[in-house]
């Protein structure tokens, strides 16, 4: 802990604080209540995506109190700031999905941009829903400060008919109510009790698969991920967090010290275990592109390959991240990774200790309900597996937890939609045969723009009883609440010229994830004839804005969809100004 007048010698807020010549600035201080000695203090950025939007994110104000109550014990000067969320499951389904992905840059660049504007000398982020935990934790290593994570927790399940339900079940009850199998009174009462309280989607879908990323990579606490939002327990994390990054600035032990190729490989390996969200093959080499770490999608999928999954989660699994919370969390999961090598022990973390000191602090044992001992895994590989073929030479993703090997290899013939609106009126109307491999293509970063998640598509087709039936491909994203043979990401994207934009109805696909496999049954003549033929990329609506620009700078899926030059680039890092 840092006490009395700090040494602002080395630190970015000198250039706000010290001397005759911010004397201004220091008035502007003294407006909101600050006193001589706040002021000579270290600023930490309290940085949240709180906002109204949904559930996810609507205590992370409170939960920012906290925070700055553990810099303030720990003898700093906490300024609370907000950013943007675009919540996946409010955007499902309809245009405003475009602004998901996109709002991932968005939140990375302002942050960045209030931490530079005003000096802060250290970051403490805040995130509840899918891409904000990634935003947030990209801004961390692209500003390379002090910095510690943490999430706001989980929602608690709902309870209908004597079963936990989540939003997932929703979603898949849409399709169920299509096909003539559920009422209208029994979709509105299911509506009704999903989602009991605040917190992002209890599965482990995206949100709770970052989150467990938060802690594996070692920008969060141990075990501060796991409380449901709703529980006061948070609050400890919370300040224990606020402490933290004041130690983390005493030590100067930046977001870089922490995020590490290594430390990439660890967090690899928990989404592998939990069977995680496709979308962390896209956020794992975002976050790695700003510390400067070649780490792709082949990379991230080399992992899950030989990763084994034993936690028995959404949707894949039976349970919540609040049952995941009461088995022992990550850090129990953790353990088990150890015992079999799979954790380097040596990263650092955001207590100033490697994730062995912190693990050889845990009491907790796998309790092979929740958490199987990784000895007797549920399967041997990892939940989500990589593919790549004459289809997708950048590579693609499919999640395969909780299917049987015997449903991981697929063969049919291709029905083209030009865009997930097309894909999702056929499913309705049962304009698909049993057999198909389904293909949606002009989804991707740059073509969409924006790589919307397709949870409509695939719930419905759920809900039908065809999602073992079909398989479906796509150069956009699946929700981590998907179940069923999706692939996502294939790149190149239909916009860039990939085969993806080369299919025609007929054409036979292969999908295989056990070889790791995705081809379709055309000789290189015949894909080069038609790439000959191919009109170029297919015009949006948006020529303008916000998704325009996006579109005009975002790179390949298989380096995260990233949209600037990254860390190799730099010339200068914001810390050491």
């Amino acid at each position: 802990m840092l006490k009395g007048k700090a040494d602002k010698t080395n630190l970015p807020s000198r250039h706000v604080t010290e001397g005759p010549s911010r004397a201004p600035h220091r008035s502007y201080y003294y407006a909101m209540g600050l006193d001589e000695e706040d002021i000579a203090k270290p600023f930490v950025g309290v940085a949240t995506c709180w906002n109204e939007a949904a559930p996810c994110n609507i205590s992370l104000n409170r939960q920012a109190q906290a925070v700055k109550m553990g810099v303030k014990a720990a003898h700093g000067t906490p300024r609370e700031f907000t950013t943007i969320t675009v919540t996946d499951g409010i955007a499902m389904g309809h245009e405003g999905m475009r602004s998901s992905l996109a709002s991932r840059e968005a939140i990375a660049d302002t942050v960045e941009l209030t931490m530079r504007g005003h000096c802060y000398d250290a970051l403490v982020g805040l995130a509840g829903c899918d891409k904000s935990l990634p935003g947030m934790m990209m801004a961390m290593v692209r500003l390379n400060v002090p910095s510690v994570f943490i999430y706001g927790g989980s929602i608690l399940p709902g309870r209908l008919n004597g079963k936990d339900v989540t939003v997932q079940d929703v979603f898949e009850a849409v399709g169920q109510h299509q096909a003539g199998n559920m009422t209208d009174a029994e979709l509105e009462i299911l509506e009704r009790v999903a989602c009991p309280s605040a917190g992002a989607c209890g599965g482990q879908f995206t949100a709770n698969t970052m989150a467990c990323v938060s802690e594996a990579i070692g920008l969060a606490l141990l075990n501060s991920s796991g409380a449901p939002a709703p529980y006061e327990s948070r609050d400890q994390y919370g300040e224990a967090s606020g402490q933290a990054v004041m130690h983390l600035i005493e030590k100067n032990i930046r977001a870089r010290d922490v995020v590490t190729r290594k430390s990439l490989e660890n967090a690899a390996r928990v989404v592998a275990c939990t069977g995680g969200s496709t979308n962390a093959g896209l956020h794992l080499p975002a976050i790695a592109h700003e510390a400067g770490i070649d780490f792709d999608l082949f990379d991230v999928c080399e992992i899950f390959r030989d990763t084994p999954y034993f936690v028995d989660l959404k949707p894949g699994g039976q349970y919540v991240a609040k049952d995941l919370y009461e088995a022992g969390g990550v850090p129990v999961v953790l353990k088990e990774l150890r015992k079999a090598g799979l954790i380097h022990e040596d990263c650092m973390t955001a207590s100033g200790r490697s994730i062995g000191e912190e693990l050889d602090m845990i009491k907790g044992e796998a309790d092979n309900k929740v958490i199987y001992s990784v000895e007797n895994p549920i399967t041997q590989t990892g939940g989500v597996v990589g593919l790549k073929g004459n289809l997708a030479p950048e590579g693609a993703i499919v999640k395969v937890a909780g299917m049987s090997v015997a449903e991981q290899s697929f063969t049919g013939p291709a029905r083209v939609f030009e865009c997930e609106e097309d894909a999702f009126e056929a499913v309705k109307v049962r304009g698909y045969e049993e057999g198909e491999v389904l293909v949606i293509r002009n989804e991707g970063p740059a073509g969409g723009p924006g790589m919307r998640e397709m949870l409509s598509t695939t719930a419905a087709l759920s809900g039908q009883g065809m999602g073992k039936k079909v398989a479906l491909i796509t150069d956009g994203r699946f929700s981590g609440a998907t179940r069923g043979f999706c692939v996502g990401h294939v790149g190149p994207e239909a916009a860039h010229g990939g085969p993806i934009a080369l299919l025609q109805n007929g054409d036979v696909i292969t999908i295989n994830a056990i070889t790791g496999e995705l081809k379709v049954d055309l000789t290189e003549a015949e894909l080069a004839a038609r790439k000959a033929d191919w009109k170029g990329p297919r015009d949006t609506i948006y020529a303008s804005g916000a998704l325009w620009k996006y579109a005009q700078l975002v790179g390949s899926t298989r380096l995260g969809a990233v949209t600037h030059p990254g860390a190799k680039m730099e010339k200068h890092i914001y810390m050491d100004l």
